[in-house]
């Protein structure tokens, strides 16, 4: 066996191993990026229901403050 058949036969064994390596890692990082979507999907969710309930919470308590507000400035002008 001549030398340059030997090295052929290491280069393409370190060729298999190397494609072998990149097919496993871009298994991996497509399994990854479907695990990233779905809890970036899931925190836009919960963002969205907390944004709903701060709004309705503002809705309820804005016409109560300003209830306040006025009662307390009626209370004043009544008691001068």
């Amino acid at each position: 066996m001549d030398w340059a058949q030997i090295l052929v036969i290491i280069l393409s064994v370190f060729l298999a191993l190397f494609l072998l390596l990149a097919i496993i890692l871009t298994v991996i990082l497509i399994k990854l990026t479907r695990q990233i979507r779905s809890v970036t999907g899931s925190a836009q969710r919960t963002a969205e229901s907390v944004e709903k309930a701060v709004v309705g919470f503002t809705n309820v308590t804005s016409p109560i403050y300003l209830a306040k507000l006025l009662s307390k400035h009626i209370k004043k002008f009544k008691s001068k």
